[in-house]
Parts: C-alpha cells; structure tokens; sequence
C-alpha cells in the first residue's frame, strides 16, 4: 500500500509534543510524503490542511498518525474510522497500549511507512445507541469502551442488563464498563477486568466498585446484544465513549450495545508481540 499523504494529529495541549512536530513534518518530507495537519495549524508549518469539522476532508489522507499518547490516538480515531484510514501512533505519553512507536525509532518507522512495509491489524469497535420511546436519539462508537456511571454528586447506579432480550443481571455500582478486548487494558483492567488479547472478537462486561462481592467481570461474544436501562429511582447516571460523555441516561431510556460495523485500521511496524507489550507495560516493575 503506497502512502503519499500521511495526516498528523498531533496533542497541542503538551509542549513536549509541539516542540518535536517541526522536526517530525521534515521527517515526513524526507521520506518523500506529504504532511497535512489540521486547519488551524497547518499555515503556520506551511503545510497542507485538513479540516476537523469537516468529515470529508478526511478523504485527503492515505494514512494517519498521532502524536501523544493512547488519548491522542482514540481521538484521531473518531474522525478517520469512517473512512477506513489506517494509523498509528508515536507514543509521548505513558503506556501507549495502541501507541507503539516511540520517538527512539520514529525515523525507522516513518521510513517502513512511506516504503508501505507494514501491516494492518483490525481492531472491533463497539456501538451504543440511546433509546427513547423505541426511537434512536443518539448513537456513538468506542475503540476502548462505553461506560454507565454515575454523576459527580449522584449515588451509586442502579442498573439491569439485558442479552439477547433476556434478563441477565442487576448492578449496583459507581458504574459499568462494556469494553472491546482492545479496551481492556483501559479503564475495565483499573476496574478489576481482565486482560484480554485483541484479536479476540469479545465484549467484556465489568463493574465498578459494585455494592456486591458476587459482582465479576464477564466476558461474551461481540455478535450479543447488551441492552442496560436504569432502575426507577437512580439519579444522574452518564454515557460515555472511550471517556467523552455522550449524554445522561434516564429510566425511561435504554441504552443498547453492540458490534459496530466499523473497525480500525491499526498500523504495525514492530515485531513485537502483545505478550512482550504486557510484559513491558504492566509487569515492569516485577
């Protein structure tokens, strides 16, 4: 797969990321590809634009690329998944799960790039639809997670779950988490969940701080549907996706979970494995 145009995302929030995006746009350039950045950065390093609000300028980019961490890269996600753009990440930040590349073997990596010397790896998404009087009137997708939590000042949720239409739980909680097996390493791993290898083609289920000892993470097909409405009498409980809040959930809503028919299109340039990555990341300080 030939790359011309590679789009950068870069974190503007962190200084130690826009200090290194000059040197990085002239890598890019010396490889032989086209840099674009978003609008209302690209004059400024006298590049060519793409326009975040605007979903087809999407089009522009043969590949992506963030620059900071996991955050970074789920964010960039939201806006190329549609359109099947495949990425990576250069990791700036902590663990960097889905971030692989660090800036150590950046020249290395953009070269593989720029040569179409790589693999791409799908990784699932999960949908989550909010349902009110039988009619969708939201909808949002996740590469990590979709979480039902309470509000700031609320009490715990209280929350029933339905597969498949049949009843299959109750939670009493701070919250639930339903992640891809690619989200298990986030906020369900915080929570007690497993960890799950990527490929697999899974929901994980986990609550969290649930008021029940009898309360455990539970993993099921991604093809099931998860259906979660809250008990009469909860108060604020929100929805989020891969950590932005999507809106609040009242007892007359129903809010429905399942596989999107989207994927990510995740850019491997490293041999290593998912075994080293959880050795590397989680089991380092043994």
């Amino acid at each position: 797969m030939k790359i011309n145009r590679l789009g950068i995302f870069p974190n503007t929030g962190k200084s130690h990321v826009m200090q290194v995006l000059g040197s990085f746009l002239k890598l890019v350039r010396k490889s032989g590809m086209e840099p674009l950045l978003p609008d209302f950065l690209a004059s400024e390093y006298d590049c060519m634009s793409f326009d975040l609000d605007n979903p087809e300028d999407m089009t522009k980019l043969d590949a992506a690329v963030s620059l900071g961490g996991d955050g970074t890269l789920l964010q960039m996600a939201r806006h190329i998944i549609p359109f099947g753009i495949p990425c990576f990440g250069v990791n700036m930040g902590h663990l960097g799960f889905l971030a692989e590349i660090d800036l150590q073997n950046v020249n290395k990596a953009i070269g593989k790039v720029a040569e179409g010397n790589f693999t791409i790896e799908s990784r699932n998404l999960l949908m989550a639809e909010v349902i009110q009087d039988d009619k969708v009137v939201n909808d949002c997708q996740a590469l990590n997670d979709i979480v039902l939590e309470k509000g700031m000042f609320s009490k715990m949720c209280h929350l029933s779950m339905y597969i498949n239409g049949k009843a299959s739980g109750k939670y009493a909680a701070d919250g639930l988490i339903i992640s891809t097996a690619t989200g298990s390493t986030a906020y369900s791993l915080s929570a007690g969940g497993p960890l799950v290898m990527p490929e697999l083609d899974v929901s994980i289920i986990t609550p969290v701080c649930a008021h029940s000892l009898s309360a455990r993470a539970l993993i099921i097909p991604s093809t099931e549907v998860i259906e979660l409405k809250a008990v009469p009498g909860s108060e604020e409980i929100k929805l989020s996706a891969d950590g932005e809040t999507i809106s609040e959930i009242d007892t007359d809503t129903i809010v429905r979970v399942t596989k999107s028919p989207h994927e990510l299109k995740l850019i491997r340039l490293t041999s290593r494995d998912y075994y080293q990555t959880w050795q590397q990341k989680l089991m380092r300080n043994l």
